[in-house]
């Protein structure tokens, strides 16, 4: 299949490490005997509890409300019963409130409806749905769908991006999942144009993944407002401004967002999840998660509700057959190293990747050599290393002037680093005394 393949300046092409997983069905787990809801699965404030400990609930039922407008509702995930509300380990590496469930066995679910006419419910209606469901951006960054399909009146959206690009090593479930339910996730992108009164959609998809790009195109074929864009196979591609960038050569301006110009981006996964919001009035309590890596004797994509221990799918994954040196969630690039196991999947967990003690092994840092190889990666045009020296030398006006906060820690500048030098570390500890220092 020839392809004409899209791409943005910068950037890195690493292994993909897609091998262990991407030809792997999606597969229910096992519902957990308990799970822990985290109230901040999310940008924004966190939740506020509306159960308490010795509360019987249903699965689908809601347990906490939003408490601003960048905010979500939470559901359980189980049917059971309310028995802590306390600080849990997270999918972050640390640790939050949450409110845990100890499940009755019977799944119990809210009712759920069917819309046969889903698609010509007034927008305020699709808009309050997706809302009640609790959906975020489920590509990680975690952003309150609602709010971002409710641009200001001065902000007009013509087009609507899917990203099904999912650039980051070893993570599939992306891939699988528009292979799988392909048409549920187009009609996804439909409701989302309607709500945006969007002319335009288009699918970003990464050459990697020839049999989802052909399941989309052939899903398209009489969709003249809907486009598949292949693309060049590059770190980090399924970043929003690169995603523009590549698909339409739009640029988002420093500090701005996509609907700067014009555009809404969002995941395949959030288009699934507003697909059954919208006609099932379903809410978000499972998701799908890559538990992949050497380490891993069975890799799996796998259909998990939230709030399940991490240790419970690499045990359904079978377990272990080498020695684990390091834990992530997410993709490796960007994702969080995780102390504990019994960390649980999220709202924003597309992977659990386990690593050897070989890969995960942290070379001496050395001194800078001048290369200038980070900025030529750097996909934001900034010089990294000019940023961690100001940093190390606790300049905080240079670090800022030098593009801190521009910084979107995506790892391509450590990642091609011949010194081995903790980039992201050093930009990452500068954002928090910036922050700090605001306060």
């Amino acid at each position: 299949m020839l392809m004409r393949l899209k791409t943005f300046p910068g950037g890195v092409h690493s292994p993909d490490e897609k091998r262990y997983s991407a030809s792997v069905p999606i597969t229910e787990a096992p519902i957990p005997q308990k799970v822990i809801i985290h109230l901040s699965q999310h940008i924004g404030s966190p939740s506020k509890p509306i159960v308490a400990v010795g509360d019987e609930v249903l699965t689908g039922q809601k347990i906490a409300e939003a408490t601003g407008y960048v905010s979500l509702v939470q559901h359980s995930s189980i049917s059971g019963k309310v028995t802590a509300i306390n600080r849990f380990p997270n999918a972050t590496g640390s640790s939050s409130m949450a409110i845990q469930i100890t499940g009755d066995g019977s799944d119990k679910w809210i009712e759920l409806v069917d819309e046969p006419n889903f698609m010509d419910l007034p927008l305020e209606e699709m808009k309050k749905r997706i809302g009640e469901a609790g959906i975020c951006g489920m590509g990680g960054a975690g952003f309150p769908t609602l709010v971002k399909l409710s641009p200001p009146a001065d902000k007009p959206i013509d087009t609507v991006i899917l990203n099904g690009v999912e650039c980051e090593p070893y993570l599939t479930s992306d891939h699988r999942l528009m292979l799988e339910k392909g048409e549920e996730i187009i009609i996804g992108l439909k409701l989302i144009m309607k709500i945006l009164s969007a002319k335009k959609g288009m699918i970003g998809i990464e050459a990697n993944k020839p049999d989802a790009i052909a399941k989309m195109q052939e899903l398209t074929k009489n969709e003249p407002h809907i486009e598949v864009v292949p693309l060049k196979l590059r770190y980090p591609q399924g970043a929003e401004k690169q995603l523009i960038y590549a698909a339409t050569k739009r640029k988002v301006p420093a500090g701005g967002l996509p609907l700067e110009v014009g555009i809404v981006v969002q995941n395949v996964g959030t288009a699934f999840a507003i697909y059954e919001a919208i006609r099932y009035q379903k809410p978000l309590i499972q998701r799908v998660i890559t538990v992949t890596g050497s380490p891993v004797t069975k890799p799996q994509n796998l259909l998990a509700r939230i709030g399940t221990p991490f240790s419970e799918l690499v045990d359904f994954c079978g377990g272990t057959k080498e020695e684990v040196g390091k834990v992530i969630c997410g993709g490796p690039m960007m994702g969080f190293a995780l102390p504990t196991l019994e960390a649980t999947v999220g709202k924003g967990s597309g992977g659990l990747v386990l690593m050897n003690t070989e890969d995960a092994r942290l070379n001496e840092e050395g001194n800078c050599l001048r290369c200038a190889r980070c900025v030529d990666v750097c996909p934001l045009n900034l010089v990294p290393c000019m940023i961690v020296s100001a940093v190390k030398y606790d300049n905080q006006k240079l670090a800022v002037r030098s593009g801190l906060n521009d910084c979107m820690k995506c790892g391509a500048c450590a990642y091609v680093c011949p010194a081995q030098i903790r980039l992201v570390q050093y930009i990452d500890t500068g954002k928090i005394r910036y922050a700090e220092a605001k306060k």
